[in-house]
């Protein structure tokens, strides 16, 4: 969602500000705003639109604190007006998440005398901070956080204090300390450089950062203790390195990505923490995993696998859905959560309430500081590295590794190698599908058509999924993914010249029925092109494809890993034929972390 970045006790605040807005704006770039102290004083500028839009302002600026904010538009839309910081009386505030009884106590604000400039309902927050200051800071944000319903990250600034102070409730933020300089930001890339050690604020604390000292507090004004750690470097801030987007440069980490995942297994002895697990709840009775988005995909790809190998009922739920419903879990339930971020909103509260009913929860995600990896019982890590195009792509493959390594975990003996073997077995197989897969032409079809439909059976349905989210998502080109059979049962009223279809085929003993979906199409005036393993497609459909992708062939648990591959080559070089930023789709943010 939303970036925050924070300083004191530098040089230039506005400079460190902007290039943390820089390195945080994969979390937002509707808009972009700085606010700095100058001589007691708060001054700010804040524009509408990416980063960039706001370097000339910011290079006016001094001071030696200040605050910094890219947005992703919830409550208002993008605007000069809406963009933050807020500034009201002696403070300006930033802030990530939602207050969810704005309206409330806006309304109280506004019948007190206040006067608001924003459609934000981030706004109240200053307003509140107003209210109750006369002359303590530390009085004045306990009062006004406890005032607050939702979520939110904060780092305020006050005219009358040389610092900041960063406010932590179900959203991420991150504190640190760098030759005497103190920082905070969202996340972990943005203090890269500048931090040379971290603490990651719990829910319910307060950091008054001054004077070259952080001090903690809780909301009700009782200490905490600080302590830092080395900034990991996995967590260093990423760059191009001379490719042209971050999408295709993290399409080419593939292969270390699933190598440093399987490593990690290993070292943080993910086998045996699991087999003990399995052995003190006498067995698992079921699994649920459960995800947004991609993560939902790699997970209903496990799903699949899951069932299959332990015999057991394995399914894969959406986040959103799951906190809503009352789900048949409990203690001989595994649940596991799956996010890239570990900071998904939805996963979050839904692995909280899996907790609750009992199951047993773990969580797979590239983020080991995360509110997730909080929740767990264990974090089976993702070692993807710092991912910044908005779209998932290595994570994506670092999750399908991770999460055949748990299953395989709890089968045990010649499961267990026979994955690990293979995994180690497919860094070669991601590096060829890069190399060689020849993707312009399929790309360029999917430029000029009206829609796209992605259609697989088994575990060629999940990644027929991942494949029509990553096309819509980066070029905006309409269409869905679906069983191959479902097909036929409404969907096929699409289907025309102006359509097209791309049949994912890997699974050997599916393919005739998959190739029997696209006869249908082709009966219906529609045109087809075919991503397949070899011996999974008949001769006579690669003939009559209009783009035919080979992949190399792998055990199925781990085919997703490679047959997404060209499927994200494919949304990729759509969207530079279009025009479109893959890095930065519209609308979209990298972490979500509100509903």
């Amino acid at each position: 969602m939303c970036g925050i970045i924070g300083c004191t006790g530098v040089k230039c605040a506005s400079e460190i500000l902007y290039k943390g807005l820089e390195d945080l704006e994969y979390r937002g770039y509707d808009s972009a705003g700085i606010a700095v102290l100058e001589g007691g004083k708060i001054i700010s500028v804040k524009k509408q639109g990416r980063v960039c839009a706001l370097k000339r302002a910011a290079e006016q600026l001094g001071g030696t604190s200040g605050i910094g904010h890219t947005r992703w538009a919830t409550h208002g839309r993008p605007s000069d007006e809406n963009a933050h910081p807020h500034t009201y009386g002696a403070f300006s505030v930033v802030h990530n998440g939602i207050i969810e009884n704005y309206a409330k106590l806006k309304e109280e604000l506004i019948e007190e005398g206040h006067e608001f400039s924003s459609h934000t309902d981030s706004e109240v927050v200053v307003h509140l901070l107003a209210k109750y200051y006369s002359g303590d800071l530390k009085e004045a944000v306990l009062s006004a956080v406890r005032q607050l319903k939702g979520s939110f990250a904060l780092c305020i600034l006050c005219a009358g204090y040389e610092g900041f102070v960063a406010v932590k409730y179900r959203n991420p933020i991150i504190v640190g300390v760098g030759e005497g300089a103190l920082f905070a930001a969202s996340d972990m890339p943005a203090l890269c450089g500048l931090a040379e050690s971290v603490a990651v604020l719990k829910d319910g604390q307060i950091a008054f950062a001054s004077e070259g000292k952080i001090s903690l507090c809780d909301f009700y004004g009782r200490p905490a203790a600080l302590t830092l750690s080395p900034i990991p470097p996995a967590a260093r801030g990423a760059r191009l390195g001379g490719f042209p987007h971050y999408m295709i440069k993290e399409i080419n980490e593939i292969p270390a990505a699933v190598k440093n995942t399987v490593q990690a297994f290993a070292e943080e002895k993910c086998f045996s923490a699991l087999s003990r697990a399995a052995k003190k709840r006498g067995g698992f009775g079921d699994i649920v995993l459960c995800g947004c988005g991609t993560a939902y995909h790699s997970a209903l790809a496990a799903a699949y696998h899951a069932e299959e190998l332990l015999k057991i009922p394995s399914r894969a739920e959406t986040a959103g859905e799951f906190r809503y419903r009352n789900s048949a879990t409990g203690p001989k339930t595994l649940f596991i959560a799956v996010s890239q971020s570990g900071e998904t909103v939805d996963t979050v509260e839904a692995a909280r309430a899996a907790k609750e009913a009992g199951a047993y929860v773990v969580a797979v995600t590239n983020v080991p500081y995360s509110a997730l990896t909080g929740i767990a019982y264990m974090s089976v890590p993702v070692r993807a590295g710092t991912e910044v195009c908005v779209a998932a792509t290595k994570s994506y493959c670092g999750q399908i590794a991770a999460l055949a390594l748990i299953i395989a975990s709890l089968k045990g003996g010649s499961a267990y190698s026979r994955t690990l073997s293979a995994l180690k077995g497919i860094e070669a197989g991601c590096a060829a599908a890069i190399s060689d897969c020849a993707v312009e032409s399929a790309a360029r079809a999917c430029a000029s058509s009206a829609g796209v439909y992605f259609i697989g059976r088994g575990i060629d349905y999940p990644v027929a999924l991942e494949g029509s989210l990553k096309l819509k998502e980066v070029s905006y080109v309409p269409g869905e993914g679906y069983p191959a059979g479902e097909l036929k049962h409404g969907t096929i009223a699409l289907i025309d010249g102006g359509t097209l279809t791309i049949a994912i085929m890997t699974e050997r003993t599916l393919g005739e029925k998959t190739a029997s979906a696209v006869e249908q199409i082709y009966s219906r005036g529609g045109r087809a092109g075919v991503v397949y393993a070899e011996g999974c497609a008949p001769p006579e459909l690669l003939e009559r494809a209009e783009f035919a992708v080979k992949v190399p062939s792998f055990a199925s648990c781990l085919s997703p890993i490679i047959s997404v591959i060209p499927l994200q080559l494919i949304a990729y070089r759509t969207a530079v034929i279009l025009g479109r930023d893959p890095d930065k789709p519209r609308n979209l943010a990298k972490s979500v972390t509100v509903e």
